[in-house]
């Protein structure tokens, strides 16, 4: 089962019919209904906010690439190209994905695009001055169709706002649950909650 495209959605849908392979392979039935959800969300916020609706539809396709692998297997392929995981990372499974993800886009997919391969990086973790595409994914994957959790209904009325309202309740919200669950925050986490609370 895969969610409902229209427009741009159905072309993009086809023009990467083999990356979707790729994640259909690679990613259990959930996640890649995920990511190709999160593919939808990305265009419908790159329409809305004048982002490239291409890369916003690629970068949410391919965002989680890595994140059915096993940790061993993600180590693996981040020690094959020297990153260096911090000590937050180092703790902190959920965050490998991104990494891992970015560098397989490159360096196994050879997707020659830094504007993507960056917002599958950050999009676990947020940062400090992110570029428009960056926001999107950031906030596609907050949003998309299947999440449930939460607050998921505030968060999407916030995503039709603005972008900038929108992260900084994403930011708020990230902040504010990773903190009563006494679990580690990313520096970069950090720097953009400062960043978007200061504005």
């Amino acid at each position: 089962m895969e969610p409902v495209f229209v427009g741009k959605g159905i072309k993009y849908r086809e023009e990467f019919a083999n990356y979707v392979e790729i994640l259909r392979e690679r990613l259990s039935e959930k996640r890649f209904f995920h990511s190709l959800a999160v593919a939808k969300e990305a265009l419908r916020l790159a329409e809305k906010y004048g982002a490239d609706t291409k890369k916003s539809f690629l970068a949410g396709l391919l965002h989680d690439i890595c994140k059915d692998d096993e940790p061993n297997s993600q180590l693996q392929l981040l020690n094959e190209f020297g990153i260096i995981l911090d000590t937050v990372e180092k703790n902190a499974r959920k965050l490998w994905h991104a990494r891992a993800g970015a560098v397989y886009l490159k360096e196994k997919l050879g997707l020659d695009d830094g504007d993507i391969i960056s917002a599958v990086r950050y999009h676990t973790t947020a940062r400090a001055n992110m570029s428009l595409l960056e926001k999107i994914l950031y906030l596609a994957d907050f949003t998309s169709e299947d999440r449930d959790y939460s607050g998921v209904e505030d968060m999407r009325r916030a995503v039709d706002v603005s972008l900038e309202y929108a992260m900084r309740e994403a930011l708020i919200f990230t902040v504010v649950d990773l903190g009563e669950r006494h679990m580690p925050i990313h520096s970069d986490t950090m720097e953009a909650y400062r960043e978007i609370v200061k504005k």
